[in-house]
Protein backbone atom coordinates (compact mmCIF):
# COMPACT_ATOMS: atom_id res chain seq x y z
CA UNK A 1 0.00 0.00 0.00
CA UNK A 2 1.20 3.80 -0.80
CA UNK A 3 3.13 4.68 1.90
CA UNK A 4 1.49 8.02 4.19
CA UNK A 5 2.55 11.22 5.46
CA UNK A 6 1.81 12.81 9.24
CA UNK A 7 1.34 16.34 8.97
CA UNK A 8 1.75 18.61 12.32
CA UNK A 9 0.58 21.95 11.94
CA UNK A 10 1.32 23.74 14.71
CA UNK A 11 -0.60 27.24 14.35
CA UNK A 12 -1.17 29.98 17.15
CA UNK A 13 -5.24 29.32 17.51
CA UNK A 14 -5.04 25.47 16.93
CA UNK A 15 -2.73 22.17 16.79
CA UNK A 16 -3.53 19.68 14.18
CA UNK A 17 -2.53 16.71 12.58
CA UNK A 18 -3.52 15.90 9.08
CA UNK A 19 -2.50 12.31 6.96
CA UNK A 20 -1.98 12.48 3.62
CA UNK A 21 -1.14 10.30 0.82
CA UNK A 22 1.11 11.05 -1.84
CA UNK A 23 -1.14 11.97 -4.16
CA UNK A 24 -1.89 15.13 -1.38
CA UNK A 25 -5.37 14.13 -0.69
CA UNK A 26 -5.96 14.30 3.60
CA UNK A 27 -6.80 10.53 4.79
CA UNK A 28 -7.58 12.35 8.80
CA UNK A 29 -7.15 15.58 10.22
CA UNK A 30 -7.33 16.13 13.91
CA UNK A 31 -7.84 19.69 15.16
CA UNK A 32 -7.26 20.69 18.69
CA UNK A 33 -8.09 24.48 19.93
CA UNK A 34 -5.06 26.46 21.64
CA UNK A 35 -5.79 28.18 24.35
CA UNK A 36 -4.92 32.34 24.29
CA UNK A 37 -3.04 33.68 27.49
CA UNK A 38 -3.36 37.52 27.41
CA UNK A 39 -1.09 38.70 31.00
CA UNK A 40 -1.17 42.21 30.30
CA UNK A 41 -1.72 44.76 27.70
CA UNK A 42 -0.39 43.89 24.23
CA UNK A 43 1.64 40.22 25.72
CA UNK A 44 -0.05 37.08 24.32
CA UNK A 45 1.20 33.92 25.42
CA UNK A 46 0.72 29.87 24.84
CA UNK A 47 1.32 27.16 27.03
CA UNK A 48 4.29 24.81 25.58
CA UNK A 49 2.88 22.09 27.24
CA UNK A 50 -0.65 22.31 26.15
CA UNK A 51 1.03 22.36 22.85
CA UNK A 52 2.76 19.12 22.95
CA UNK A 53 -0.42 17.68 25.09
CA UNK A 54 -2.16 18.40 21.46
CA UNK A 55 0.22 17.34 19.25
CA UNK A 56 0.30 13.89 20.88
CA UNK A 57 -3.44 13.82 20.62
CA UNK A 58 -4.01 14.91 17.59
CA UNK A 59 -1.09 12.80 16.02
CA UNK A 60 -2.58 9.64 18.24
CA UNK A 61 -6.05 10.12 16.98
CA UNK A 62 -4.84 10.67 13.13
CA UNK A 63 -2.89 7.79 13.23
CA UNK A 64 -5.19 5.49 13.91
CA UNK A 65 -8.00 7.03 11.74
CA UNK A 66 -5.48 5.34 8.98
CA UNK A 67 -5.55 2.27 10.28
CA UNK A 68 -2.24 2.49 12.82
CA UNK A 69 1.53 3.71 12.04
CA UNK A 70 2.13 1.05 9.94
CA UNK A 71 1.93 2.87 6.68
CA UNK A 72 3.16 6.11 7.91
CA UNK A 73 6.52 7.05 6.76
CA UNK A 74 7.50 10.40 7.57
CA UNK A 75 6.53 13.33 9.91
CA UNK A 76 6.17 16.68 8.22
CA UNK A 77 6.31 19.69 10.75
CA UNK A 78 4.83 23.84 10.25
CA UNK A 79 4.67 26.05 12.78
CA UNK A 80 3.64 29.74 13.90
CA UNK A 81 6.47 31.62 13.29
CA UNK A 82 8.45 33.25 15.86
CA UNK A 83 6.60 32.04 19.11
CA UNK A 84 9.50 31.04 21.48
CA UNK A 85 9.91 28.90 24.23
CA UNK A 86 12.40 28.54 26.71
CA UNK A 87 13.33 25.18 28.26
CA UNK A 88 15.00 22.28 30.28
CA UNK A 89 18.08 20.21 27.91
CA UNK A 90 17.39 16.83 30.41
CA UNK A 91 13.23 17.17 30.72
CA UNK A 92 12.14 18.91 27.78
CA UNK A 93 10.15 20.67 30.66
CA UNK A 94 9.22 24.28 29.73
CA UNK A 95 10.13 27.02 32.42
CA UNK A 96 8.12 30.08 31.25
CA UNK A 97 4.93 30.08 28.34
CA UNK A 98 5.71 30.65 25.28
CA UNK A 99 5.61 34.00 24.11
CA UNK A 100 3.74 34.44 20.67
CA UNK A 101 4.60 35.74 17.45
CA UNK A 102 2.17 38.71 18.15
CA UNK A 103 3.64 39.64 21.50
CA UNK A 104 4.79 43.63 21.90
CA UNK A 105 6.57 42.97 25.33
CA UNK A 106 9.84 43.88 23.91
CA UNK A 107 9.04 47.18 22.09
CA UNK A 108 11.39 49.31 24.26
CA UNK A 109 14.28 46.49 23.73
CA UNK A 110 14.28 47.41 19.91
CA UNK A 111 13.07 51.08 20.16
CA UNK A 112 16.77 51.52 21.74
CA UNK A 113 18.22 49.28 19.38
CA UNK A 114 16.75 51.33 16.37
CA UNK A 115 17.71 54.88 18.59
CA UNK A 116 21.18 53.74 18.67
CA UNK A 117 21.23 53.14 15.18
CA UNK A 118 21.26 49.47 14.73
CA UNK A 119 18.14 49.55 12.10
CA UNK A 120 20.30 49.32 9.14
CA UNK A 121 22.93 46.97 9.65
CA UNK A 122 20.02 44.61 11.19
CA UNK A 123 18.56 44.77 8.04
CA UNK A 124 21.45 44.41 5.82
CA UNK A 125 22.31 41.19 7.60
CA UNK A 126 18.64 39.18 7.92
CA UNK A 127 16.40 41.19 5.83
CA UNK A 128 14.23 42.12 8.86
CA UNK A 129 13.63 45.49 11.33
CA UNK A 130 13.96 45.98 14.77
CA UNK A 131 10.93 44.85 15.78
CA UNK A 132 9.45 42.56 19.11
CA UNK A 133 7.74 40.58 16.35
CA UNK A 134 10.98 38.58 16.31
CA UNK A 135 12.35 35.44 18.22
CA UNK A 136 15.66 37.82 19.74
CA UNK A 137 14.41 40.20 21.91
CA UNK A 138 11.90 37.19 22.85
CA UNK A 139 14.84 34.62 23.88
CA UNK A 140 16.71 37.69 25.98
CA UNK A 141 13.66 38.40 27.81
CA UNK A 142 13.21 34.81 29.18
CA UNK A 143 16.99 34.63 29.51
CA UNK A 144 16.55 37.60 31.73
CA UNK A 145 13.14 37.30 33.44
CA UNK A 146 13.10 33.40 34.59
CA UNK A 147 15.55 33.47 37.48
CA UNK A 148 18.72 31.85 36.82
CA UNK A 149 17.93 31.22 33.66
CA UNK A 150 21.38 32.63 31.81
CA UNK A 151 23.50 30.73 33.76
CA UNK A 152 21.78 27.59 32.78
CA UNK A 153 22.29 28.73 29.29
CA UNK A 154 25.71 29.10 29.48
CA UNK A 155 26.08 25.96 31.37
CA UNK A 156 23.96 24.18 28.61
CA UNK A 157 20.92 23.16 30.25
CA UNK A 158 18.93 25.02 28.84
CA UNK A 159 17.29 25.38 25.18
CA UNK A 160 15.61 27.88 23.40
CA UNK A 161 13.71 28.22 20.21
CA UNK A 162 10.38 28.22 17.92
CA UNK A 163 7.90 25.84 18.45
CA UNK A 164 9.09 23.25 15.48
CA UNK A 165 12.54 23.07 17.65
CA UNK A 166 10.50 22.62 20.76
CA UNK A 167 7.93 19.88 19.25
CA UNK A 168 11.17 17.87 17.69
CA UNK A 169 12.90 17.91 20.82
CA UNK A 170 10.15 16.59 22.71
CA UNK A 171 9.06 14.35 19.89
CA UNK A 172 12.50 13.11 19.56
CA UNK A 173 13.12 12.66 23.73
CA UNK A 174 15.91 15.13 23.82
CA UNK A 175 18.04 13.67 20.92
CA UNK A 176 17.12 16.07 18.00
CA UNK A 177 17.83 19.88 18.87
CA UNK A 178 17.24 21.46 15.70
CA UNK A 179 15.33 23.95 13.33
CA UNK A 180 14.53 24.40 9.79
CA UNK A 181 16.73 27.96 7.97
CA UNK A 182 13.00 29.51 7.67
CA UNK A 183 12.45 29.66 11.39
CA UNK A 184 16.12 30.33 11.44
CA UNK A 185 15.64 33.42 9.42
CA UNK A 186 12.57 34.71 11.20
CA UNK A 187 15.05 35.23 14.70
CA UNK A 188 16.84 38.44 14.02
CA UNK A 189 19.76 35.89 14.44
CA UNK A 190 20.84 34.69 10.99
CA UNK A 191 22.09 36.69 8.42
CA UNK A 192 19.61 36.28 5.31
CA UNK A 193 22.34 34.08 3.19
CA UNK A 194 23.97 32.12 6.05
CA UNK A 195 23.03 28.94 7.67
CA UNK A 196 24.38 29.23 10.85
CA UNK A 197 23.69 31.91 13.87
CA UNK A 198 26.18 35.60 13.87
CA UNK A 199 28.25 36.46 16.13
CA UNK A 200 27.70 39.86 15.67
CA UNK A 201 23.69 39.34 15.74
CA UNK A 202 23.97 37.25 19.03
CA UNK A 203 26.18 39.77 21.06
CA UNK A 204 23.23 42.42 19.84
CA UNK A 205 20.40 40.56 20.90
CA UNK A 206 22.13 39.02 23.59
CA UNK A 207 21.62 35.90 23.15
CA UNK A 208 24.06 32.84 23.80
CA UNK A 209 24.46 30.62 21.13
CA UNK A 210 25.13 27.75 23.85
CA UNK A 211 20.92 28.04 24.19
CA UNK A 212 20.29 27.68 20.36
CA UNK A 213 19.71 24.75 17.93
CA UNK A 214 21.70 23.91 14.79
CA UNK A 215 19.94 25.38 11.23
CA UNK A 216 19.50 22.43 8.88
CA UNK A 217 17.58 22.75 5.77
CA UNK A 218 13.50 21.95 4.82
CA UNK A 219 14.11 18.80 3.98
CA UNK A 220 16.33 16.10 5.09
CA UNK A 221 16.84 14.16 8.59
CA UNK A 222 15.48 16.00 11.24
CA UNK A 223 15.41 12.98 13.91
CA UNK A 224 13.18 10.92 14.24
CA UNK A 225 10.13 10.02 17.06
CA UNK A 226 10.33 8.12 19.74
CA UNK A 227 8.69 4.79 18.73
CA UNK A 228 6.39 4.94 22.26
CA UNK A 229 4.74 7.97 21.20
CA UNK A 230 2.89 6.46 18.11
CA UNK A 231 4.05 2.58 18.49
CA UNK A 232 6.36 2.66 15.86
CA UNK A 233 9.49 5.75 15.47
CA UNK A 234 8.85 8.22 12.44
CA UNK A 235 11.51 10.13 10.63
CA UNK A 236 10.91 13.69 10.86
CA UNK A 237 12.13 14.65 7.43
CA UNK A 238 10.45 18.25 6.80
CA UNK A 239 9.96 21.21 8.36
CA UNK A 240 9.30 24.94 7.22
CA UNK A 241 7.79 27.93 9.29
CA UNK A 242 3.70 28.10 8.31
CA UNK A 243 4.23 31.05 5.92
CA UNK A 244 7.34 29.32 3.67
CA UNK A 245 5.19 26.14 4.12
CA UNK A 246 2.24 27.54 2.42
CA UNK A 247 4.37 28.89 -0.45
CA UNK A 248 5.04 25.46 -1.05
CA UNK A 249 1.26 24.30 -0.32
CA UNK A 250 0.79 26.67 -2.82
CA UNK A 251 3.36 25.28 -5.00
CA UNK A 252 4.40 28.80 -5.81
CA UNK A 253 8.19 27.62 -6.30
CA UNK A 254 8.88 30.85 -9.72
CA UNK A 255 9.83 33.74 -8.60
CA UNK A 256 7.44 37.03 -8.92
CA UNK A 257 4.69 34.12 -7.58
CA UNK A 258 2.60 35.45 -4.83
CA UNK A 259 0.61 33.52 -1.88
CA UNK A 260 -1.34 35.23 0.79
CA UNK A 261 -2.36 33.27 3.85
CA UNK A 262 -5.49 34.52 6.02
CA UNK A 263 -5.32 32.78 9.42
CA UNK A 264 -4.84 35.07 12.64
CA UNK A 265 -3.06 37.42 11.06
CA UNK A 266 -2.36 37.47 7.24
CA UNK A 267 0.43 37.46 5.27
CA UNK A 268 1.89 37.76 2.09
CA UNK A 269 4.42 36.30 0.62
CA UNK A 270 6.64 36.57 -2.90
CA UNK A 271 9.21 34.19 -4.68
CA UNK A 272 11.92 35.88 -5.75
CA UNK A 273 14.21 33.44 -6.53
CA UNK A 274 17.71 32.19 -5.45
CA UNK A 275 19.06 34.97 -4.65
CA UNK A 276 17.70 37.39 -1.35
CA UNK A 277 16.27 40.85 -2.48
CA UNK A 278 16.58 43.60 0.41
CA UNK A 279 13.53 46.13 0.64
CA UNK A 280 13.26 49.56 1.10
CA UNK A 281 9.68 49.92 1.87
CA UNK A 282 9.33 47.82 5.28
CA UNK A 283 9.00 44.65 3.80
CA UNK A 284 10.46 41.48 5.11
CA UNK A 285 13.56 39.55 3.10
CA UNK A 286 13.10 36.24 4.06
CA UNK A 287 14.52 32.66 2.98
CA UNK A 288 11.53 30.81 1.10
CA UNK A 289 12.48 27.32 1.79
CA UNK A 290 15.73 25.27 1.10
CA UNK A 291 15.28 22.13 -0.31
CA UNK A 292 17.07 19.39 -2.60
CA UNK A 293 20.55 21.73 -2.84
CA UNK A 294 18.78 25.00 -3.52
CA UNK A 295 17.21 28.02 -1.69
CA UNK A 296 14.70 30.73 -2.71
CA UNK A 297 14.49 33.71 -1.39
CA UNK A 298 11.26 36.24 -0.27
CA UNK A 299 9.97 38.94 0.24
CA UNK A 300 6.80 39.18 3.17
CA UNK A 301 4.52 41.55 4.22
CA UNK A 302 2.90 40.48 7.70
CA UNK A 303 -0.39 41.49 8.76
CA UNK A 304 -0.72 41.00 12.21
CA UNK A 305 -4.63 40.91 12.29
CA UNK A 306 -7.26 39.19 9.99
CA UNK A 307 -8.91 36.45 11.37
CA UNK A 308 -7.88 37.41 14.96
CA UNK A 309 -9.99 41.05 13.72
CA UNK A 310 -13.23 38.78 12.74
CA UNK A 311 -12.49 36.32 15.97
CA UNK A 312 -12.75 40.03 18.05
CA UNK A 313 -15.89 41.04 16.50
CA UNK A 314 -17.31 37.57 17.12
CA UNK A 315 -15.77 37.00 20.82
CA UNK A 316 -14.94 40.86 22.09
CA UNK A 317 -17.69 43.09 20.76
CA UNK A 318 -20.04 39.59 20.18
CA UNK A 319 -21.65 42.05 17.19
CA UNK A 320 -21.23 38.11 15.60
CA UNK A 321 -22.88 34.73 16.46
CA UNK A 322 -20.51 33.28 14.50
CA UNK A 323 -18.18 34.18 11.89
CA UNK A 324 -19.81 32.97 8.72
CA UNK A 325 -22.61 35.87 10.02
CA UNK A 326 -20.08 38.21 8.56
CA UNK A 327 -20.49 37.60 4.88
CA UNK A 328 -24.60 37.85 4.93
CA UNK A 329 -23.76 41.48 7.13
CA UNK A 330 -22.06 42.61 4.91
CA UNK A 331 -23.54 41.82 1.92
CA UNK A 332 -26.40 43.27 3.04
CA UNK A 333 -25.79 47.00 3.41
CA UNK A 334 -25.55 48.99 0.01
CA UNK A 335 -21.90 50.80 0.95
CA UNK A 336 -19.62 50.65 4.23
CA UNK A 337 -20.97 54.05 5.46
CA UNK A 338 -17.51 55.60 5.82
CA UNK A 339 -16.96 53.51 8.69
CA UNK A 340 -13.03 51.87 8.84
CA UNK A 341 -11.38 49.44 11.26
CA UNK A 342 -7.74 49.78 11.76
CA UNK A 343 -6.93 46.46 13.55
CA UNK A 344 -3.44 47.49 15.58
CA UNK A 345 -4.65 45.22 18.42
CA UNK A 346 -0.69 44.43 18.53
CA UNK A 347 0.56 47.35 16.82
CA UNK A 348 0.93 47.33 12.90
CA UNK A 349 2.75 45.28 10.97
CA UNK A 350 4.00 46.28 7.53
CA UNK A 351 4.36 48.71 5.79
CA UNK A 352 4.06 50.56 9.09
CA UNK A 353 6.07 48.88 11.52
CA UNK A 354 4.77 50.46 14.48
CA UNK A 355 4.79 48.71 17.29
CA UNK A 356 2.29 51.48 19.31
CA UNK A 357 -0.35 51.87 17.16
CA UNK A 358 -3.59 50.53 18.64
CA UNK A 359 -7.02 49.81 17.20
CA UNK A 360 -9.50 52.24 16.02
CA UNK A 361 -12.84 52.74 14.48
CA UNK A 362 -13.51 55.80 12.61
CA UNK A 363 -16.16 57.58 11.14
CA UNK A 364 -19.10 56.53 13.12
CA UNK A 365 -22.47 58.56 12.89
CA UNK A 366 -25.92 57.90 14.16
CA UNK A 367 -26.87 55.84 11.09
CA UNK A 368 -24.18 53.77 11.60
CA UNK A 369 -24.89 49.91 12.92
CA UNK A 370 -23.01 46.97 13.82
CA UNK A 371 -23.11 45.32 10.33
CA UNK A 372 -20.98 48.57 9.47
CA UNK A 373 -18.14 48.02 12.40
CA UNK A 374 -18.41 44.15 10.86
CA UNK A 375 -18.04 45.25 7.38
CA UNK A 376 -15.27 47.28 8.38
CA UNK A 377 -13.58 44.24 9.44
CA UNK A 378 -13.95 42.45 6.55
CA UNK A 379 -12.75 45.19 4.31
CA UNK A 380 -9.53 45.87 6.33
CA UNK A 381 -8.40 42.77 5.61
CA UNK A 382 -8.43 43.80 1.66
CA UNK A 383 -7.00 47.14 2.50
CA UNK A 384 -4.26 45.94 4.28
CA UNK A 385 -3.20 43.50 1.86
CA UNK A 386 -3.56 46.63 -0.90
CA UNK A 387 -0.65 48.84 1.39
CA UNK A 388 1.75 45.58 1.22
CA UNK A 389 1.23 44.76 -3.01
CA UNK A 390 1.61 48.53 -3.35
CA UNK A 391 5.26 48.63 -1.30
CA UNK A 392 5.90 45.19 -3.02
CA UNK A 393 5.73 47.21 -6.20
CA UNK A 394 7.36 50.45 -4.82
CA UNK A 395 10.64 47.58 -4.52
CA UNK A 396 10.36 47.29 -8.35
CA UNK A 397 8.44 44.14 -8.59
CA UNK A 398 5.59 43.66 -11.01
CA UNK A 399 1.89 43.94 -10.63
CA UNK A 400 1.07 40.11 -9.58
CA UNK A 401 -1.38 38.45 -12.26
CA UNK A 402 -3.42 36.70 -9.39
CA UNK A 403 -3.20 36.37 -5.57
CA UNK A 404 -3.31 32.55 -4.32
CA UNK A 405 -4.97 32.87 -1.17
CA UNK A 406 -6.04 30.27 1.53
CA UNK A 407 -7.04 30.22 5.10
CA UNK A 408 -10.54 30.36 7.17
CA UNK A 409 -11.29 33.70 5.91
CA UNK A 410 -11.48 32.95 2.29
CA UNK A 411 -14.66 30.65 3.02
CA UNK A 412 -16.59 34.62 3.21
CA UNK A 413 -16.79 34.46 -0.67
CA UNK A 414 -18.53 38.27 -0.14
CA UNK A 415 -14.37 39.53 1.35
CA UNK A 416 -12.47 37.49 -1.06
CA UNK A 417 -14.91 39.56 -3.93
CA UNK A 418 -14.00 42.97 -2.27
CA UNK A 419 -10.60 41.68 -2.43
CA UNK A 420 -10.01 41.31 -5.72
CA UNK A 421 -12.29 44.54 -6.36
CA UNK A 422 -9.36 46.99 -3.60
CA UNK A 423 -6.83 45.11 -5.11
CA UNK A 424 -7.49 45.03 -8.59
CA UNK A 425 -6.22 41.21 -9.29
CA UNK A 426 -7.57 38.45 -9.49
CA UNK A 427 -8.00 36.37 -6.61
CA UNK A 428 -7.21 32.00 -6.58
CA UNK A 429 -8.63 30.04 -3.76
CA UNK A 430 -7.51 26.52 -3.72
CA UNK A 431 -9.90 23.38 -3.54
CA UNK A 432 -7.96 22.60 -0.51
CA UNK A 433 -7.10 24.84 2.03
CA UNK A 434 -4.84 23.33 4.46
CA UNK A 435 -1.86 24.84 2.76
CA UNK A 436 0.58 24.64 5.19
CA UNK A 437 0.15 21.31 6.27
CA UNK A 438 0.24 20.56 2.57
CA UNK A 439 3.69 22.13 2.19
CA UNK A 440 5.10 20.52 5.23
CA UNK A 441 3.66 17.17 4.07
CA UNK A 442 5.35 17.87 0.80
CA UNK A 443 8.68 19.35 2.28
CA UNK A 444 8.94 15.64 4.24
CA UNK A 445 7.94 13.86 1.09
CA UNK A 446 10.82 14.79 -0.55
CA UNK A 447 12.97 14.54 2.30
CA UNK A 448 12.10 10.96 2.67
CA UNK A 449 12.97 10.54 -0.67
CA UNK A 450 9.44 9.59 -1.95
CA UNK A 451 9.22 12.58 -4.30
CA UNK A 452 11.70 14.20 -6.82
CA UNK A 453 10.10 17.55 -7.08
CA UNK A 454 8.11 19.93 -4.89
CA UNK A 455 6.15 21.00 -7.82
CA UNK A 456 3.56 19.24 -7.85
CA UNK A 457 0.12 20.66 -9.98
CA UNK A 458 -3.04 21.30 -7.94
CA UNK A 459 -5.65 18.44 -8.06
CA UNK A 460 -8.86 20.73 -8.56
CA UNK A 461 -9.64 23.79 -9.81
CA UNK A 462 -9.43 26.98 -7.77
CA UNK A 463 -12.48 29.09 -7.20
CA UNK A 464 -11.77 32.42 -8.61
CA UNK A 465 -13.29 36.23 -8.03
CA UNK A 466 -12.16 38.58 -10.57
CA UNK A 467 -11.89 42.47 -10.07
CA UNK A 468 -15.21 44.32 -10.90
CA UNK A 469 -14.95 47.76 -8.82
CA UNK A 470 -14.46 51.17 -11.21
CA UNK A 471 -11.41 52.78 -10.46
CA UNK A 472 -12.70 55.60 -9.22
CA UNK A 473 -14.75 53.33 -6.36
CA UNK A 474 -11.34 51.96 -5.66
CA UNK A 475 -9.67 55.25 -4.95
CA UNK A 476 -12.25 56.77 -2.63
CA UNK A 477 -12.14 53.46 -0.80
CA UNK A 478 -8.59 53.96 -0.29
CA UNK A 479 -8.21 57.09 0.73
CA UNK A 480 -10.69 56.81 3.26
CA UNK A 481 -8.28 53.86 4.97
CA UNK A 482 -5.33 55.61 4.69
CA UNK A 483 -7.02 58.57 6.49
CA UNK A 484 -7.86 56.64 8.90
CA UNK A 485 -4.48 54.90 9.54
CA UNK A 486 -2.69 58.49 9.46
CA UNK A 487 -4.96 59.11 12.23
CA UNK A 488 -3.73 55.46 14.11
CA UNK A 489 -0.46 56.56 14.00
CA UNK A 490 -0.84 60.13 14.63
CA UNK A 491 -2.65 58.60 18.10
CA UNK A 492 1.01 56.95 18.42
CA UNK A 493 3.13 59.73 18.30
CA UNK A 494 4.46 58.85 14.98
Amino acid sequence: MDPLILAIDQGTTSTRAIVFGLDWKPRALRQIELAQHYPNPGWVEHDAEEIWRATLQTCREAIRDVGGPARIAAIGITNQRETTVLWERATGKPLHKAIVWQDRRTAAVTDALAAASHGPAVAEKTGLVLDPYFSGTKIAWLLDQVEGARERAAAGELCAGTIDCYLMHRLSGGSAFVTDVTNASRTSLMALDASDWDDGLLDLFRVPRAVLPSILPCAGEFGSSEAGLFGKAFPITGVAGDQQAALVGHAALRPGEIKVTYGTGAFLVINVGDVPRLSQNKLLATVGYEAGGGRAFALEGSIFSAGSTIQWLRDGLKLIEESRQSEAMAQDLRDNGGVYLVPGFTGLGAPWWEAEARGAIVGLTRDSTRAHVVRAGLESLAYQTADLLDALMADGAPRPSTLKVDGGVTANGWAMQFLADITGVPVERPAFQEMTALGAARLAALGAGLIDSLDVPAAEEPACWRPRMDAGERERLLSGWKAAVRGVLAAAGR
